[in-house]
């Protein structure tokens, strides 16, 4: 089934709300290249909206009532937000969910050395990545370290005009015989990702690590860090520079971290727009470290979801486990993720009738995984039903997709964790090209489509 090009159906109100709202989420993207920075700039956009810090309420034994808004933080990387409904919270609640880590490259614990009269910091990629995308190109330096005193430092390096940029450097064409003989998961090993930082010595006698020492002397005089506290340091190495427009139409955004920054940025710009009390609890969930399965204590897998919404029971009313089991079990969710967008430079690795295209609307996915739908949630076809009769209601382009042909490989996202309580949920995003790339492209009618749709599913789903 053929799908219209959303930007075919737009009134001139549509293209003005629509590119405030991308001149808005590339603003979000360069200030939100880590996780802590996202919930950092996703907690000022909520406190402009009168959100409240959950943990606070909930320390001065408040009660809420419908309409009331309030955020919970966990470990500043991962947020949720709330806006208490009408209905009991039994009647379960409306979600959007994204993750807001992204692929990139993270410093080791002991990182700096020098080598051959260059400074280096050693590297371990996270998330899924091509490596040899990441040489020879400007880099930036975002993070935390954590001193002993308990304080925290935060960095970043490269993304002012002043700032110098770090980066990782490529062998020579007229040297690469070996290098371009081989496949291209190793052209670039991952122990070969090491970031270039100095090649300036300070004078000493022995001269030896000289140009290490001159490193460090520049850190400690511009943020009080020796080389011990990398060792409770969080620094991730990301694409220096910011977002653009992209086409000569300006129709597209390049930036780093689309995935899945600009499904996170759409359920804010929804969540936030909602000025009436809705029927049933609304909550938006940033989640942190789905690109490496969902795990630790600020991944999906983690409780603190699950303990937020024992924590809203119990502040809207009495708590007990039942009504914390029947809230989530009676919960409908959009998994916010994005799509493989269709790219006719690679049409071999699609199914053309079943794939996203930029420029189409949001995209829904039945099923994620990969060989035989292992690792899937595989929505509901009820549920699906009842989706596109609310986004037809709400005029919004949507299209569905899968992830590529059958075999040809495949992904997931948090929908099967969240599904496991028994909720209906299914994937929705944005389609992207040059996926995991450190820079990817995105359709700003794509965008503009999916807060219409987030608005649309958080109010009457």
């Amino acid at each position: 089934m053929e799908r219209k090009n959303a930007w075919s159906t737009y009134s001139d109100k549509d293209l003005k709300k629509l590119e405030t709202i991308s001149k808005n989420y590339v603003k979000f993207l360069d200030n939100g290249k880590t996780e802590r920075e996202c919930v950092t700039e996703a907690i000022k956009l909520a406190e402009k909206h009168e959100y409240r810090d959950f943990a606070e309420v909930i320390a001065k034994g408040e009660k809420l009532k419908a309409g009331d808004r309030v955020y919970s933080n966990c470990m500043g990387k991962a947020i949720m937000f709330f806006v208490v409904g009408k209905q009991p919270l039994e009647k379960g609640m409306n979600i959007v969910g994204a993750h807001i880590d992204s692929p990139r490259i993270d410093l080791k614990q002991n990182p700096l050395y020098e080598e051959a009269g260059l400074a280096y910091l050693d590297t371990h990629y996270y998330g899924g990545i091509k490596k040899y995308q990441w040489v020879a190109m400007p880099l930036a330096m975002h993070g935390v370290v954590a001193k002993k005193d308990g304080s925290l430092v935060n960095i970043v390096i490269g993304e002012d005009p002043k700032d110098p940029v770090i980066g990782i450097s490529d062998l020579l064409p007229h040297l690469a015989a070996d290098q371009m003989g081989k496949k291209g998961s190793v052209i670039i090993e991952g122990e070969a990702l090491d970031v270039i930082i100095g090649s300036k010595p300070v004078k000493k006698e022995d001269d030896k690590e000289s140009v290490k020492d001159a490193i460090l002397a520049i850190l400690k005089e511009k943020y009080d860090i020796e080389e011990e506290d990398f060792l409770s340091a969080e620094i991730e190495i990301v694409p220096a520079g910011g977002a653009r427009e992209f086409g000569l139409d300006r129709s597209m955004i390049i930036g780093y971290g689309h995935d899945d920054r600009v499904c996170a940025y759409a359920q804010l710009e929804a969540i936030f727009d909602i000025n009436e009390v809705p029927e049933y609890t609304i909550c938006c969930i940033l989640a942190d470290k789905e690109e490496i399965g969902s795990v630790g204590a600020t991944g999906m897998s983690a409780k603190y979801f699950e303990n937020a919404v024992a924590e809203l029971i119990n502040a809207t009313g009495d708590y007990c486990d039942l009504k914390l089991r029947r809230t989530l079990a009676a919960s409908r969710m959009l998994s916010c993720d994005v799509s493989a967008g269709f790219d006719p430079l690679f049409a071999g690795a699609f199914e053309r009738k079943n794939s996203a295209y930029l420029g189409k609307g949001v995209c829904f996915n039945k099923y994620t995984g990969s060989r035989g739908k292992g690792g899937s949630n595989d929505a509901n076809a009820e549920y699906i039903g009842s989706l596109r009769k609310l986004m037809d209601d709400a005029n919004v382009n949507f299209q569905t997709a899968e992830l590529g042909k059958v075999d040809q490989g495949g992904g997931g996202t948090i929908a099967y964790i969240c599904a496991a309580y028994g909720m209906n949920v299914i994937d929705s995003g944005v389609a992207v090209l040059s996926m995991h790339a450190p820079w990817e492209i995105i359709s700003k009618a794509d965008l503009y489509e999916a807060v219409k749709a987030y608005r649309a599913f958080l109010v009457n789903a």
